[in-house]
């Protein structure tokens, strides 16, 4: 009787023990993230048949228990790849907000101050300080813009040194998951039973890996995990760890892409393919808003260099010269995928031809195997370019002149970026002051010997000047009996606008066009408008101006561009494209930083959830201290009691 009670005694004073210890474990471990609560599960011991009835023989250790709820868990890292993901992508973004944003270091105020000196070169005629003056504000503006898109480079070489890093972290775990995986399963095969401790690592690694990138988990063989990512790439299963890589684009090598690697062969992943976490908010950013933002910019500075080139060209300098380019347009980025075939010889060019059709997007060219296609990756919208000739083919698509020649092999493609230096190669082609095309290149006048009281304006030219220009002078002649304006150039079509916006077309040859006043007469790129009431043979006559100096004419007519809506399929001005970009990145940044709090709250309410379930709780602890400290010393007597019994058995003996 002794011997079976000091071993029941025995096997509680073993099962008090085990719980001190882990209980100890706990409360030692109560600050190591990830750790979960153990508990010591008791359970009888065998029972012993005594021929009058069943006696408990004491009690056993069942197991050691690791409280952990897998559906609770799921939720904390999704939570968690959700807040590092926005976190990544906030921390990238408030940049760009803060930089548009900035009332000194935006574009806005240089704006602003260029058309004001171009409108001050306006007002005074003949100036040579006002042109300084322009000359300067232009510089200035160059400059902004140059700087603009020098800070958002450096943003962009943050993002690839971001990616890099991500990548590099997310092998290292995915390898460390593997090996868990390895010494959980044989621990598992060997004793029927996952070590704890490993297993509280091995989740805390997977909680890790999704600040990186958002990890999909699943149960595999001898208690080991497979881990996924993206569209269900493998990153861990069993014991074999896969990996990314973290390269050069191979049609833009100042872009750092995501591959998978298989083998020998790396498969570049879309940027859209891996979300959550410092990677996937990365990715993100880079393609929702830096390459937008950035191509933006260089569409207000393409676009402004465009027509305010446009316009120049179309004026005379002091020195009655034509003007010429006042802004350098940047080309177009065009990428040859480096891993074409070497037996294409395609050739892609591309040029902005209509400013007001831009989009802020990117375009990949690619042949299918029958037609080439340029695909416009903001909205993967696809047009075919057919028919298409290999001598070269040019369609016009959102303000841009594709040109494809050559022959290709299927798979080929090219990175199109209209835009993307628009802003750091926008610079001021004008250096001296007499150069600049203040002056309109016609002027008008009327003789003195008109019997009439009808006047004729300066008089403006358009694009078709450049094309066409009618010889010059043209004199225009008023026959009273008719009521209408002879003299027009010879061939030419002649359109006429009231002083109610009503258009009447006179096509060539317009001999013969009707005279009313107010009206705006339009000829071989030259418009004058005509007031009042000429008298019969009263003459008018269109020359090419004389000189520049102290005309302002064309100067005035760039000012105007400031409030020209040139953008957006005219609906939008240079300043007010521009603001739309900074309100664009605003919203969203706004935007981000509202989720990122949202993002924060929920992981913070999944982490209590979780730890209700598999925190430590140092209170409850301390009561499991002491209840298993009781335990042991009540086990205690229990053996000691037994000793006593034993004691006395053998001293009847003697």
């Amino acid at each position: 009787m002794s011997g079976n009670l000091l071993s029941i005694g025995k096997s509680g004073l073993f099962a008090a023990q085990a719980g001190l210890a882990t209980t100890g474990h706990n409360i030692t471990n109560a600050g190591v993230a990830g750790y979960n609560r153990q508990v010591v599960v008791q359970a009888t011991g065998p029972m012993l048949d005594t021929g009058v009835g069943f006696q408990g023989t004491g009690t056993q250790i069942a197991e050691i228990k690791r409280y952990s709820d897998e559906f609770l868990n799921v939720q904390v890292r999704n939570a968690q790849a959700s807040k590092s993901g926005l976190d990544s992508y906030y921390a990238q973004i408030s940049q760009i907000d803060n930089l548009l944003a900035d009332q000194t270091a935006g574009l806005s105020p240089s704006l602003q101050t260029f058309f004001k000196g171009v409108q001050d070169m306006a007002a005074n005629r003949a100036s040579v300080p006002s042109r300084q003056s322009m000359l300067s504000s232009a510089d200035t503006l160059a400059t902004r813009f140059q700087a603009l898109d020098a800070r958002l480079g450096e943003i962009r070489e943050g993002v690839n040194s971001t990616i890099q890093t991500s990548v590099t972290v997310i092998n290292s775990y995915a390898q460390q998951i593997a090996d868990l995986n390895d010494k959980i399963g044989s621990f598992a095969a060997a004793q029927q039973r996952a070590p704890n401790d490993l297993l509280d690592k091995r989740d805390q690694l997977v909680m890790e890996l999704n600040t990186q990138v958002k990890a999909t988990v699943m149960p595999g063989d001898n208690d080991s995990l497979t881990v996924s990512i993206g569209s269900g790439q493998p990153l861990v299963v069993g014991q074999r760890a896969f990996q990314l890589a973290a390269s050069k684009s191979p049609t833009d090598l100042t872009r750092i892409e995501v591959g998978y690697v298989t083998g020998s062969k790396v498969t570049v992943l879309a940027d859209n393919a891996l979300s959550g976490g410092t990677l996937g908010g990365a990715l993100e950013f880079r393609s929702k808003t830096l390459d937008p933002a950035q191509s933006a910019l260089g569409k207000v500075a393409i676009g402004l260099a465009f027509e305010f080139n446009a316009q120049h060209r179309l004026g005379l300098d002091q020195n009655g010269v034509a003007g010429k380019d006042f802004f350098s347009v940047a080309p177009a980025y065009v990428g040859k995928n480096i891993n074409n075939a070497l037996s294409s010889t395609t050739a892609v060019q591309a040029v902005v031809s209509d400013p007001s059709k831009l989009m802020d997007s990117d375009y990949k060219v690619e042949f299918d195997g029958s037609n080439y296609n340029v695909i416009r990756l903001s909205d993967n919208k696809s047009t075919a370019v057919t028919p298409y000739s290999a001598s070269g083919t040019t369609m016009s698509i959102d303000g841009v002149d594709f040109t494809i020649s050559g022959l290709a092999a299927k798979n080929d493609e090219f990175l199109v970026r209209p835009t993307i230096g628009g802003a750091a190669n926008f610079n001021v082609l004008v250096k001296d002051v007499a150069s600049i095309a203040a002056a309109a290149p016609i002027a008008t006048s009327a003789p003195v010997s008109n019997t009439g009281t009808a006047r004729i304006s300066e008089g403006t030219v358009d694009k078709d000047f450049l094309a066409g220009a009618p010889a010059l002078p043209v004199t225009l002649a008023f026959d009273g009996a008719s009521g209408s304006l002879s003299g027009f150039p010879s061939g030419a079509a002649v359109s006429v606008k009231d002083s109610a916006g009503v258009v009447t077309n006179y096509p060539a040859p317009a001999t013969s066009v009707a005279f009313a006043a107010g009206s705006t007469y339009t000829f071989g790129g030259v418009s004058v408008t005509m007031t009042g009431a000429p008298g019969d043979g009263d003459s008018f006559t269109i020359a090419g101006n004389g000189g520049g100096v102290g005309d302002t004419r064309n100067i005035g007519l760039l000012g105007d561009l400031q409030t020209r809506n040139i953008f957006n399929n005219g609906t939008a001005t240079i300043q007010s494209s521009y603001a739309q970009l900074v309100s664009t990145v605003g919203n969203k940044t706004r935007e981000v930083q509202v989720n990122g709090n949202a993002a924060e709250a929920l992981l913070t309410q999944a982490k209590a959830t979780a730890a209700d379930v598999s925190g430590v709780n140092l209170d409850e602890e301390a009561t499991n201290l002491i209840k298993y400290q009781q335990a042991y010393q009540a086990a205690g007597k229990v053996m000691q009691i037994a000793g006593t019994i034993f004691d006395t058995l053998l001293s009847i003996g003697r």
